[in-house]
């Protein structure tokens, strides 16, 4: 990936350096794209850095002194010296989202590399890259109005679309993983790739279990946090019938390669889930969670 760093200046660096691949490449080109998506992660990681909202509060207007701000979900104002690290996430996924946009659009009907259009795609990486920085910065100038609050909503349901690709990318893994190693213990040495098979499995489901005992431990009060108990107990049970149903005779004999493999990456994800969604819930439901996290880290 750092060999690709000077293409980004245009092709006088190339031409010197010889170290630049194909431009046409599409392998490559996917791959610089996902350097910029990775990159853009890393500045949005960034803007929670304990001291960062210091210097965010700097960018005129993007926090009015501390003045209250409204956030969906939450009654009256809040505090925009608590919120302006997750503003400027706001600001940097904008960004990052329209400059996708902006090119997924240039690239419509674009079938093969003999458009004139896929030079753009496969090439000016630097005007690329400056782009993006420029939708990025830009996007801390937006007046705060209703933006906060329309895009919470935008990046909420793009959040739902994508945790449904996500399914469905994680089930096609999980049978192709499946369907491997039943294919290997099939054509010999069945009591190893059995074993292997039965102990990812068996992994998977044991994670889970000590997620859902965490969960119950940091992220619940027995005085309150009813709303955790219930995702807890309904996701828990939900994975549960996805584990029984998988091995039902019915779901055999239509999926012969169906098992707890499938279900197991399911159940863990699921997990995965429901700790992010409480993590970044407003209240003091979590609050022992975030002091567990903090004497880690010291």
């Amino acid at each position: 990936m750092a060999s690709w760093i000077p293409c980004l200046c245009g092709s006088a660096p190339c031409l010197l350096c010889r170290c630049c691949p194909s431009g046409n490449n599409s392998t490559i080109t996917r791959l610089i794209y996902a350097f910029f998506l990775l990159l853009g992660v890393s500045v949005a990681c960034v803007m929670l850095i304990p001291g960062m909202e210091e210097q965010l509060k700097k960018i005129p207007g993007f926090c009015d002194g501390g003045m209250g701000t409204t956030i969906p979900g939450v009654h009256g104002h809040v505090n925009c010296d608590v919120l302006v690290g997750y503003k400027a996430v706001y600001r940097v996924c904008f960004g990052m989202a329209m400059f996708f946009l902006l090119f997924s659009l240039l690239m419509i009907k674009v079938k093969s590399s003999n458009d004139p259009r896929a030079a753009v795609h496969n090439g000016f990486w630097f005007f690329k890259f400056a782009t993006a920085l420029a939708i990025s910065v830009g996007a801390f100038f937006i007046p705060e109005g209703p933006f906060t609050t329309v895009w919470f909503y935008v990046g909420m349901s793009g959040a739902f679309c994508f945790i449904l690709i996500q399914l469905v990318l994680l089930i096609d893994f999980a049978h192709s993983w499946n369907e491997s190693w039943v294919e290997k213990m099939e054509e010999g040495n069945s009591r190893c790739w059995y074993a292997a098979l039965l102990s990812a499995t068996a992994v998977n489901y044991l994670l889970s279990l000590v997620a859902i005992v965490l969960f119950y431990v940091y992220y619940t009060h027995p005085e309150g946090c009813s709303e955790n108990k219930t995702f807890i107990s309904v996701n828990m049970l939900l994975c549960i019938g996805a584990s029984v149903m998988s091995i039902l005779p019915r779901i055999q004999e239509s999926q012969p390669r169906s098992g707890l493999l499938q279900s197991s990456v399911i159940t863990i994800y699921t997990m995965y889930l429901t700790w992010s969604a409480m993590t970044n819930e407003p209240g003091n439901c979590s609050s022992s969670m975030w002091l567990f996290r903090y004497t880690i880290q010291l």
